[in-house]
């Protein structure tokens, strides 16, 4: 048995690469994006009630990973990168089907586009359905994930002097807050967790229409080095 699924919009996002994005939903409220839906899902009458609503599920598509029956364990970064536990117990982005899910904040509706925030989707990310967040169905405080039971502690972010001052003429060139996106997103660690850099060792990630350049000058601390401004492929 085989199904056909069309997406009904695709987002636009500050993720312009896979490096950096974080590993949840949620984890950086200042990353942001603009689902814009296609036709005939982006008439009025297809988003009544939406104004009812904060938060939405995302089912999608992982267009930018591979998938099928080869991932049936997986290494999580969340255990370092080295342990393997069955796919099912994870959600790695290689699944036996292309598909993922997030909750994300709805911040508006303009013109058929849904203003979102809190996203960890990648530019580019074709969505295939939008279903309502239920907070007493969907929030379970008795619920447990002994492999992620809290969110991973962040890590110090630092700023050069010149780094700084990119990202607020740049944050205010993109009407964004560039400098709380790319706090939030490194304070993740994005780096692989068995990596042990020297402070030499530069790290760098696509944000938006910019390539931002780190380093570690220590262990549990990132310093942000430069921001610049970059040609993406339409």
């Amino acid at each position: 048995m085989s199904y056909t699924l069309e997406p009904i919009g695709v987002v636009h996002s500050c993720f312009s690469e896979k490096f950096a994005i974080p590993r949840q939903p949620q984890l950086a409220p200042a990353a942001t994006g603009i689902l814009e839906l296609f036709p005939p899902y982006n008439q009025p009458e297809a988003l009544v009630g939406l104004e009812h609503v904060s938060h939405l599920w995302l089912l999608f598509v992982f267009h930018a990973a591979d998938s099928g029956p080869k991932h049936l364990r997986v290494r999580p970064p969340r255990l370092g990168g080295n342990q393997r536990i069955g796919v099912f117990a994870s959600r790695a982005t290689h699944r036996p089907n292309p598909l993922g899910q997030s909750v994300v904040k709805l911040e508006g509706i303009v013109d058929g586009k849904l203003l979102l925030s809190g996203i960890d989707l990648l530019d580019g990310t074709p969505v295939l359905d939008i279903k309502p967040y239920v907070p007493y169905a969907d929030a379970l405080p008795e619920a447990r994930n002994d492999l992620a039971p809290a969110p991973p502690a962040p890590i110090l972010v630092e700023w050069s002097a010149l780094a700084l001052t990119q990202a607020d003429e740049h944050g205010e060139r993109l009407r964004t807050d560039l400098r709380g996106l790319i706090e939030q997103c490194l304070a993740q660690d994005p780096k692989p967790a068995y990596q042990q850099p020297e402070p030499s060792r530069e790290y760098g990630g696509r944000f938006w229409d910019l390539n931002v350049r780190w380093h570690y000058p220590a262990a549990d601390c990132i310093r942000v080095i430069d921001i610049q401004q970059v040609n993406l492929p339409d």
